[in-house]
């Protein structure tokens, strides 16, 4: 049976830049978060968020992201509001996802909110990536284009990395691109045996 590794860890760690790895090594990869973002453009989970959020955040039939992203991140209430729509929803699609790759010895399950959302229980190891906090704030802030005070908002929903690290069975320090590939060809070798 396909053993699943989550890969997880804060915002801006630099999980996707190791999940490509994986991938550039022919490791199939499910970003959780990805999904996630597709599905909401889906009409049924659009309803959903409608019913459950109003009709404030949507420029017409588009959900603004941004609006609605505002709203959880400043009420823990509605956060669980809108993963009650999500995850299901991203559970159902893995679960079909993964039966393309049931040959393959295992799969990365790439996921920002692993621990929190309670998917680490269907992980069989767990990888944590971690980053001094300045970089994950500079890497979001250049990414998303969002605001120090925003992205700290964010990095103090998650757990932290002491938490993380505590539940997982491998974790890289996405410092030193180097240093974190070799890592990475590491925990390879482990799981292929």
């Amino acid at each position: 049976m396909t053993k699943i590794i989550g890969l997880t860890g804060g915002i801006g760690s630099g999980k996707t830049t190791i999940a490509n790895q994986f991938s550039a090594s022919g490791i199939p990869v499910y970003i959780a978060d990805d999904e996630a973002r597709k599905m909401m453009q889906s009409n049924e989970i659009r309803a959903k968020i409608k019913e459950k959020f109003g009709n404030s955040i949507f420029d017409g039939a588009i959900l603004n992201r941004n609006k609605l992203a505002q709203i959880v991140f400043d009420n823990p209430e509605k956060l669980k509001l809108l993963n009650e729509i999500i995850h299901p929803a991203v559970k159902k699609h893995f679960d079909s996802w993964v039966l393309n790759y049931k040959n393959a010895p295992f799969i990365i399950y790439e996921a920002a909110i692993l621990f929190e959302s309670g998917n680490y229980k269907n992980c069989d190891l767990i990888i944590t990536v971690i980053a001094p906090l300045e970089s994950r704030i500079q890497r979001v802030i250049q990414r998303d284009n969002s605001t120090r005070e925003m992205v700290l908002k964010r990095i103090n929903r998650q757990w932290n990395d002491e938490q993380r690290i505590s539940k997982s069975d491998f974790v890289i320090e996405n410092v030193n691109p180097e240093i974190t590939k070799s890592k990475v060809e590491e925990i390879l070798k482990i799981l292929r045996i």
